[in-house]
């Protein structure tokens, strides 16, 4: 279940750099490197299952949180150095896990996700055997890979402004990495620069967008790295509903969050007192969101999966369901009661919604308290603030106390 320190601890993600002692064209940062990589296991295990391959959804999402967790906990300590720890000192590489784990044991207050936490880490740690079936397995090739190509997208964009000679070591052992995954056809796709590497570019523009982008700022959050703090949060918020959600819901859930603002990567953020400047210009927005979406997205879609990112981005913040191939908006009472079902595909948009409201708030809250403020920064925490302070539980979450808390 989500609480406030929970996603106080998250939130540090926006202020660890990645690649820090290579010269950067733009801040490459941790929440940044893990939407990317999300994006990315989505793209290549779509792939999987269009050729028969089933994929465990749920495991990799609760396993993209916890690797956060813990990149957060040990982002002192340089990724290259904590693989030669666990190559040569095994024992003491598994000590380090377990550390990170006991930073995190009083702000899970689920002790089922604790105990998920503590499973994944001792798996990668090397304590714990691979968990699952083929299913599980391949899951975790899935999101390996994505995981880095991803990073070597990243080294890709720093490569025109760093030399050669300080790059030629780290692309070798990239490279070598990448060949593990070959097998698969969405990696394969991606290396040969054919559409799903063209949709990616258009994913990746989402991490140069800056939000807020009008005022100063800190810790500055690009568009892509609070979808997924977003799609983070929901996976926790979901948690709490006080409802076992089908699978298909907490699926659709999380990725409908990770993609919410997809349609900025052709439209460019908007902020929210400018969509308000008029009656309807909202909705006009959204529709010419949509017509964009359909010229320049939709064409870099594959076939299989289109249809469902449609639907993710179409009433992105809507309880709804897909009902004689119809997306139709129900109640969050009516969704638990009749519609916890796969075969309806639900969506919890007010759950995701209360979600963007979370991170807006939280973007503009910590930056006041690290003293970089202004007008446009305590017009929308307050905007937010009003808006949930006499509101009742939001599926069953008191926003209102969780704000009181994070202030």
């Amino acid at each position: 279940m989500l609480n406030a320190p929970l996603a106080l601890k998250l939130f540090e993600g926006f202020s660890i750099e990645r690649w820090n002692d290579l010269i950067r064209p733009f801040a490459l940062i941790e929440v940044d490197k893990a939407a990317e990589k999300m994006a990315l296991a989505y793209i290549i295990g779509k792939f999987e299952e269009e050729r028969g391959g089933e994929i465990d959804w749920d495991w990799a999402m609760h396993a993209a949180l916890f690797e956060l967790f813990r990149k957060i906990a040990l982002c002192d300590i340089k990724s290259p150095v904590q693989r030669m720890i666990k190559s040569e000192f095994p024992g003491e590489y598994r000590k380090l896990n377990e550390w990170a784990l006991e930073q995190y044991r009083p702000l899970l207050g689920d002790g089922e996700l604790f105990g998920m936490f503590a499973a994944y880490l001792a798996e990668i740690a090397g304590s714990a055997p691979p968990q699952g079936d083929a299913v599980r397995l391949r899951t975790a090739r899935v999101l390996r890979a994505a995981h880095k190509f991803s990073t070597f997208r990243e080294l890709e964009m720093i490569s025109t402004v760093n030399e050669a000679q300080r790059l030629e070591k780290i692309r070798g052992e990239i490279w070598l990495d990448i060949d593990e995954f070959l097998d698969l056809r969405g990696v394969q796709k991606l290396i040969t620069r054919q559409r799903p590497f063209r949709f990616l570019l258009s994913i990746e523009q989402l991490r140069f967008q800056i939000r807020w982008n009008q005022t100063p700022r800190v810790p500055k959050t690009s568009v892509l790295g609070h979808s997924f703090f977003v799609a983070a949060l929901t996976l926790l918020l979901g948690r709490g509903t006080g409802v076992s959600l089908c699978p298909k819901r907490r699926f659709n859930n999380f990725f409908s969050a990770l993609f919410h603002d997809l349609p900025e990567a052709v439209t460019r953020d908007i902020i929210s007192p400018v969509k308000q400047a008029t009656d309807g210009l909202s909705a006009i927005i959204k529709t010419i969101e949509g017509e964009v979406v359909a010229k320049e997205l939709l064409p870099l879609m594959e076939s299989f999966y289109a249809d469902e990112l449609l639907y993710f981005i179409g009433s992105e913040f809507d309880n709804r369901i897909l009902e004689g191939g119809k997306t139709r908006a129900v109640p969050f009472e009516e969704l638990n009661a009749r519609y916890n079902d796969d075969r309806f595909s639900p969506v919890d948009g007010m759950l995701i919604r209360l979600a963007d409201h979370i991170a807006t708030f939280m973007e503009a809250d910590l930056s006041i308290k690290h003293g970089i403020t202004s007008p446009h920064l305590v017009e929308g925490r307050k905007t937010v603030l009003e808006a949930y302070q006499t509101s009742p539980p939001v599926s069953n979450f008191d926003i209102a106390g969780f704000l009181a808390q994070v202030q």
